[in-house]
């Protein structure tokens, strides 16, 4: 095999747009790789002039997959500038929001984008529903795992196949050699496939209660929109147009507070006997995949979910840190405040500073000017020796890091959180695999199973606390005390950060006379998938990829694998541009 430049153009079952470009020796194994967001990113344009709490309505629009997060980061980035704290209840409530984004995320992302790198759908027609069955029931007690039921979906299949009609199951590599379940383990992972489109709709309704609407529910900065009503069993009922399942048109009432508890119940169920039990039947057949895909070896999170507000970081469940080559003993810390430790590079970016494309710029100087005069996509070819990205290259204290569900997962397992320890260990020991499996492909993929079912267990505390505060009389959701821009200082600025089901994600905000001077974000994508940096050191993607064989370069399965199992979401880093690369819409600032 002669030596290959193998482009993957657009990596698909991914939101946005992400170009990969890798170079193979002549055995097929991939020497280089270079990622490329090809949408250009604006946001921040468009924030300026603007006021401060009207941020998080634009920012949330960074994405359609992960609104939450944005107009969370947004909110706690103006809060932290007016030093404005929020009522417990208002903590409980974004916690519980971000919670169900991150089960509903991680769920739809194991079945619908990344499941499919694994199982072969048209395998799954040759199982036998008898077998299939008693595959489903040896690992977990999900009710519906009858012969019958697996027939049924079966049946569906072939017909799809049969007429050409695969639907959402076209454009697989179905046959590669490279897929080794078993034809009933691919039926039953179809079947769950199906059974999480309808579970998906149900669990979004969390985020309509207490946010009004899914996708982009509403925020408030200084606490939650969300008032609490105790007097009303029946508000908000019947098919009126607020009827919001339990939220009446000003107010989350007792019903909508047990709906609440419904949902987090019915998430719970499914991660506990379909998700965790289908990972590790799928792991066992790819525990080779558990030396593949690591990369820098360098993770980071900013830690998330306080139990009292972000101003006790020894409350997070999550804890902030970075982790360096591995090593699990030391937790060096993050402080997103400090100019020189996290900054933004441009040198391979499509942007320009006004120092030059080899400086370096905290958030809070953070620029947004565009230098790009190449070919718009599709490319002949990246041109990697200058720039090839519309993603910058954010670093911490110069290095590359990764960040996300991996990252979470080694910061609870090294700083002791028991949970995390019982269940990475009992994974890798059902596995039987060495602790360095975490550092993986395999692992970065288990690592966001294992944290949903943290995160799931962990919404039963938020609700009940929740609850107590209710009943002892606590309604409060929204502090009032800075709402009024005459009560501002003349000048602030402030971090918001979290921890997104990507990854560490931050908006940092520069405030002046009451209007936004400055606004950057940097999201897990762009720490993820950005390109090499001034010093040429490579990104988390690239790095992943770096010494992966490929059996076939027309298909490519090896490289989807790895950078599904980041979870891209590349509309968080990039956004849109027409083909003359000119601006498709002006925002004026009134």
């Amino acid at each position: 095999m002669a030596t290959q430049r193998i482009v993957v153009d657009p990596i698909t079952r991914i939101e946005g747009h992400l170009r990969i470009e890798s170079e193979t020796d002549a055995e097929g194994l991939i020497t280089q790789a270079s990622s490329s967001g090809t949408m250009v990113r604006g946001i921040e344009i468009i924030l300026r002039g603007r006021d401060p709490r009207d941020a998080w309505a634009f920012a949330q629009r960074i994405c359609g997959v992960c609104t939450l997060v944005h107009g969370i980061a947004s909110v706690r980035a103006v809060e932290n500038a007016l030093n404005y704290e929020i009522p417990a209840n208002a903590q409980l409530i974004r916690n519980l929001m971000i919670g169900a984004q991150y089960v509903h995320d991680h769920v739809m992302h194991f079945y619908h984008l990344h499941a499919l790198d694994w199982v072969d759908v048209v395998s799954a027609l040759n199982a036998d529903p008898k077998a299939t069955s008693a595959l489903a029931q040896s690992i977990s007690s999900y009710p519906k795992s009858s012969p019958g039921y697996f027939s049924d979906v079966q049946k569906k299949l072939k017909t799809f196949v049969e007429g050409g009609q695969l639907g959402i199951f076209s454009n697989g590599y179905w046959g590669h050699p490279a897929y080794k379940l078993p034809a009933e383990a691919n039926l039953m992972a179809v079947a769950h496939y199906l059974e999480a489109l309808t579970w998906q709709r149900d669990v979004a309704r969390l985020h309509t209660i207490f946010g009004g609407k899914n996708p982009h529910p509403n925020f408030l900065v200084g606490g939650t929109p969300a008032a609490i009503s105790v007097h009303s069993e029946h508000q908000g009922k019947g098919k009126g147009p607020h009827y919001r399942g339990g939220m009446g048109a000003t107010a989350v009432n007792m019903t909508g507070l047990r709906l609440v508890k419904e949902i987090i119940d019915e998430m719970r169920a499914f991660v506990d006997q379909v998700y965790v039990p289908d990972t590790l039947a799928i792991a066992s057949f790819y525990k080779d995949w558990g030396t593949q895909g690591e990369g820098l070896g360098n993770f980071m999170t900013y830690g998330d979910f306080p139990a009292q507000g972000l101003d006790d970081p020894s409350t997070y469940l999550v804890p902030a840190g970075v982790i360096l080559d591995r090593d699990l003993s030391t937790i060096h810390e993050v402080d997103l405040n400090a100019e020189d430790q996290i900054q933004e590079y441009v040198a391979h970016s499509w942007y320009k500073y006004k120092d030059g494309k080899e400086a370096g710029l905290h958030p809070y100087q953070g620029e947004t000017e565009f230098d790009y005069t190449g070919p718009q996509p599709p490319y002949e070819h990246l041109d990697t020796a200058a720039s090839y990205s519309w993603l910058k290259s954010p670093r911490w204290r110069g290095k590359a890091v990764e960040v996300g569900p991996l990252a979470r997962v080694l910061m609870m397992y090294a700083t002791g959180n028991p949970q995390a320890k019982e269940l990475v260990d009992s994974t890798l020991r059902t596995l039987d695999l060495p602790v360095q499996a975490l550092y993986s492909t395999l692992g970065r993929t288990a690592a966001r199973t294992l944290e949903t079912k943290i995160i799931v267990d962990a919404m039963d505390t938020w609700y009940n606390n929740l609850m107590a505060n209710i009943k002892a009389g606590d309604v409060r959701t929204f502090n009032e005390t800075k709402w009024d821009p005459s009560t501002w200082p003349k000048t602030a600025k402030g971090v918001g950060f979290m921890e997104a089901p990507r990854g560490a994600l931050a908006h940092w905000i520069v405030i002046k006379d009451g209007k936004i001077d400055n606004y950057q974000a940097v999201v897990p994508s762009t720490w993820n998938a950005g390109p090499r940096d001034v010093q040429g050191q490579d990104g988390a993607y690239e790095a992943a990829l770096a010494g992966h064989l490929l059996h076939d370069p027309k298909q490519p399965i090896e490289i989807l694998r790895t950078i599904h199992s980041f979870d891209p979401c590349i509309a968080c880093a990039v956004h849109v541009t027409d083909p003359d690369g000119e601006e498709l819409v002006k925002v004026k600032v009134k």
